[in-house]
């Protein structure tokens, strides 16, 4: 059997002539594998665009059996491609990198969702809507506006539909209204009415989600897959205990686990914004600000929930079976 040292001659000897052949995209040193099981023999490994018939193969194409008497070993890899990051431009772009309205900084590309049998992006109205104030129609950029992206070069999707946020409004000290009201309550007085005005503040409704959906302008610029972790398996249910992973623009790819169901939280949104939202899922600290978007999946990769908010400590995920059902999406 060889040892290591002959292999590696036999690998520097001839390594340009086996990459010169059409279909071999690298070479090294490995163990055997026969019959779908790695051996304990040392053999020089070509990785292969595709594996194909031999026959197929111009003679000079084929990998040998044997070098010199040392083993080869010919693995399917696919191309290898230059990775790379998470906030720059990709396409096909997937799941887990920079995206978001041109007015926002950016956020995550969730996922591929179908809406009507169409092809969409998912991720948070604050992403992709601009936090309510976007138009169904406007321009999405992938890498979002904050990662470099810019319009007309970036533009990859066009906003199709989002559910609007309900904010809670402050409390009012508005003394302009405070003093209307007085003036009211006085005419009331002067002419022997029992009527009388009070300010009253309107309370927000409770939110679900916070979910858009975009309109890819070429199907062959997104992705099913999402980064580091593939393809979606299918829909799931998120309770107490159940183990996440999630592929996001910030953090990359974490797993944590569901904590908290039936949650109800306060989350902020800048400039003195407030929403509720009922219902929510709670996990850990396994996301930061640009994660927003994310998909949640449990441990069989499936769908669970969408990332939108979170602390030091904490993550707060909506229940992917609200999602869909205020979208009326599928997988």
């Amino acid at each position: 059997m060889a040892q290591m040292d002959e292999v590696r001659a036999r690998l520097r000897d001839h390594s340009p002539n086996l990459l010169g052949r059409s279909n071999v995209v690298a070479t090294g040193v490995g163990y055997k594998v026969t019959a779908g099981k790695r051996t304990k023999e040392l053999s020089v490994a070509c990785s292969v665009a595709q594996k194909v018939p031999l026959e197929s193969l111009a003679v000079r194409d084929r990998v040998p059996q044997e070098i010199d008497g040392v083993p080869t070993d010919v693995i399917q890899t696919g191309v290898i491609r230059a990775l790379a990051t998470r906030t720059e431009r990709q396409r096909p772009a997937p799941g887990g990198v920079s995206i978001g309205h041109r007015d926002i900084t950016a956020g995550t590309l969730g996922c591929l969702v179908r809406k009507n049998g169409q092809v969409m992006i998912l991720s948070n109205n604050h992403v992709l809507a601009n936090s309510n104030d976007a138009q169904v129609g406007d321009p999405i950029l992938q890498p979002g506006p904050i990662d470099g992206g810019k319009l007309p070069a970036d533009l990859i999707a066009e906003l199709q539909q989002f559910v609007p946020i309900s904010f809670g409004e402050p409390p009012s000290d508005c003394k302009f209204a405070s003093g209307m009201i007085a003036l009211f309550n006085a005419g009331c007085r002067a002419i022997g009415s029992r009527t009388r005005y009070r300010i009253y503040r309107i309370e927000a409704a409770d939110n679900l989600v916070d979910a858009a959906i975009a309109l890819p302008l070429k199907a062959a610029d997104v992705s099913n897959d999402i980064l580091d972790i593939g393809r979606i398996a299918g829909l799931g249910r998120g309770e107490l205990g159940t183990p996440l992973q999630k592929s996001g623009r910030t953090t990359g790819l974490t797993r944590d686990e569901i904590t908290q169901v039936a949650v109800t939280v306060n989350v902020s949104y800048g400039a003195g914004r407030e929403a509720r939202f009922t219902d929510q899922l709670m996990a850990g600290a396994m996301s930061q600000g640009g994660d927003s978007g994310s998909a949640v999946l449990d441990g069989d990769k499936r769908l669970v929930g969408l990332l939108f908010a979170g602390s030091d400590n904490s993550t707060i995920i909506n229940r992917i079976e609200h999602v869909f059902s205020a979208l009326g999406l599928s997988l």
